[in-house]
């Protein structure tokens, strides 16, 4: 048409987009979860070897949807979204249909997701109960033990209605790999919640993160590249009292020796002492303080192979797919993605 001067030269012409054509015929649609169901397949279309040990089940949601994507174990490849639904809140009823739709027992994948979603494919009963851990039979509520007693019972037989168990455990607890990046979260969380809130140093994070409200800094609210952003900044470790500022200390060896790339042969002493200064600060036990307590051995031996940061990456990129398809997820969503 520009051609033969039936439109302006400056006219923009634009087409429907087909990329996603080859990839969408292996998702379908089911009740509220569109997944793919042919996991081989969409592989072999890739024209990659599929090995179901290479790869881990991430698990997580927000307010608008809930996503499982395949994460490769080491992170050499690139994450591949296999279960989308919106509207759709995290519940044992949404895991054990979303497990059930994308066939977990053929391919028994480790799963790495957030604690919330670990109690729940564990069988474990939601909110603040005393019995939280899936490893062991931990009181979270006789905080005068938290940090006496390490070793605890172990959770050997999951018995529905004994110990906070409130269903059938869908996975295996052998198979889940704690997110390093969620245990950040949580240390950092419990570590500003005991921070003094009339000290230079808590309203200095307000002026570091200014967009952020004030209620979630009080809470502790914060994502991984603002952890980056605080630990980068001299000038708040220099505000905090000498009792805070080794805690601080503590906190970033364990971010950078044990819950990063490598694990630093002496991980069992950093730990300890992050222990030992949150417990001097006055910082409350939570389940993730927990594991670094009592559960050393559970964790991986390479974090970074495990890393949950190729999740995150892939939650802002759903988040612009999501926003460009405005709620109508389909399977050629499911395709482009």
């Amino acid at each position: 048409m520009q051609q033969f001067k039936f439109v302006s030269s400056d006219v923009k012409v634009t087409y429907y987009r087909t990329r996603h054509e080859q990839f969408s015929q292996y998702y379908t649609k089911k009740d509220s979860v569109c997944y793919c169901k042919n996991i081989a397949g969409l592989f072999k279309q890739f024209g990659e070897p599929y090995d179901s040990k290479e790869w881990r089940l991430f698990i997580d949601g927000n307010k608008l949807s809930l996503k499982a994507v395949l994460l490769h174990i080491g992170n050499q490849k690139p994450s591949i979204p296999i279960a989308h639904a919106v509207n759709t809140k995290e519940t044992y009823e949404t895991m054990q249909k979303l497990l059930k739709l994308i066939k977990y027992e053929e391919h028994d994948w480790k799963i790495c997701a957030d604690l919330k979603v670990v109690g729940m494919l564990c069988g474990l009963q939601s909110g603040y109960t005393k019995y939280s851990c899936f490893l062991c039979k931990w009181d979270s509520r006789a905080r005068q033990d938290h940090y006496i007693i390490k070793d605890r019972p172990e959770r050997i037989a999951f018995q529905v209605v004994v110990d906070n168990i409130k269903y059938s455990p869908l996975i295996k607890k052998e198979k889940i790999v704690l997110p390093p990046l969620h245990i950040k979260l949580g240390l950092i969380k419990n570590f500003v919640k005991a921070l003094d809130k009339e000290d230079e140093a808590f309203h200095y994070l307000k002026t570091i993160f200014p967009q952020i409200s004030e209620a979630k800094i009080k809470e502790g609210i914060f994502v991984g590249r603002q952890i980056r952003k605080i630990m980068a900044n001299t000038h708040f470790k220099e505000l905090l009292s000498p009792v805070e500022a080794a805690a601080w200390d503590s906190f970033e060896k364990v971010v950078t020796s044990f819950l990063g790339k490598h694990k630093s042969p002496n991980f069992e002493l950093i730990v300890n002492d992050l222990i030992k200064h949150y417990v001097e600060m006055g910082v409350n036990m939570s389940l993730k303080i927990h594991f670094l307590h009592s559960h050393l051995n559970f964790f991986p031996q390479n974090l970074g192979d495990e890393s949950d940061k190729h999740g995150e990456r892939f939650h802002q990129q759903m988040k612009m797919i999501e926003s460009r398809y405005q709620g109508f997820w389909d399977v050629a969503m499911m395709g482009f993605s």
